[in-house]
């Protein structure tokens, strides 16, 4: 799988959990993205259950799933809600792979910028 923004491509190192084959199953797709300190995340209309194993620490470079808004989240460093240096989600995400980190390209991203998703 794979993301562009701001005419980067980025691959998608994708886990072998539910999350990660139902968003498969639903590329190609794109959103607005918004930006949440050292995180971009986007709304979609893909609708999954929070999975057993969802967690708000994260690791830099994780993409994860946030059920209650639907979003998908690229972390890339520190949150609003961070405690220390490790990225932090707001609520429990479905992790579903990782991502090279480019903190140029990441960090330069404006709400309302559009984000693809394919394969």
């Amino acid at each position: 799988m794979k993301f562009s923004i701001q005419d980067r491509e980025f691959t998608i190192n994708l886990y072998d959990t539910p999350t990660a084959r139902a968003i498969s199953q639903d590329l190609p797709f794109e959103a607005n993205a918004h930006r949440w300190g050292d995180e971009i995340y986007c709304l979609t209309e893909i609708s999954l259950e929070q999975e057993a194993g969802a967690r708000e620490i994260m690791a830099v470079g994780e993409i994860a799933y946030w059920p209650p808004e639907h979003g998908i989240a690229l972390f890339f460093g520190p949150t609003p809600v961070s405690r220390d240096a490790r990225p932090r989600a707001y609520s429990a995400c479905n992790v579903f792979g990782t991502f090279e980190v480019d903190l140029e390209v990441l960090r330069a991203v404006q709400d309302g910028e559009i984000i693809r998703f394919s394969e």
